[in-house]
């Protein structure tokens, strides 16, 4: 299987996902079907069946968390030597050249994107563009909307 590349900060927020799942979500689950159980006829108790759908969901989610970091290449963009160019992990300052607007991003993993908080998905076709680009440099990112062109104002490894 293909390592999944995740930022030390990406990885860390995976793993208390992972605690809180299984140190605080599981045993409540299981109490809360135990409980149900004591009821009775477990046939028509939609307490019982509805603990028994958040188990199987949060059971779901601890695996596939689970297999991500087990398959994640943790990267810590404050400790490789990207010589100015963009890299994933890195913090990118553009200006769309035809609106003058800025934008900062984080290139960051797939499990990590989150356009709302700035980062953007290694794989989008914005990071693509500027993955190995330096300061200045102009490149064109192929949008629904058309081409759009953006300048490379700052890079940031934080």
């Amino acid at each position: 299987m293909d390592k999944i590349p995740l930022t030390v900060n990406g990885a860390n927020k995976l793993q208390a996902e992972l605690d809180e799942l299984k140190n605080v979500t599981r045993p409540r689950i299981i109490t809360a079907i135990s409980e149900a159980r004591a009821h009775g006829d477990l046939k028509e108790n939609a307490e019982y069946h509805a603990a028994k759908e958040q188990q199987s969901f949060s059971e779901g989610r601890i695996s596939d968390i689970e297999g991500k970091l087990s398959n994640a290449q943790i990267i810590d963009v404050t400790t490789v030597d990207a010589r100015g160019r963009v890299v994933f992990g890195a913090t990118v300052e553009i200006e769309d050249i035809v609106t003058d607007k800025v934008v900062t991003y984080q290139i960051v993993g797939v499990d990590e994107a989150d356009i709302k908080e700035g980062r953007i998905s290694v794989g989008s076709p914005i990071a693509r563009a500027l993955i190995g680009k330096e300061v200045e440099d102009v490149v064109m990112v192929k949008a629904p909307v058309g081409d759009i062109e953006y300048e490379i104002l700052s890079i940031k490894y934080i």
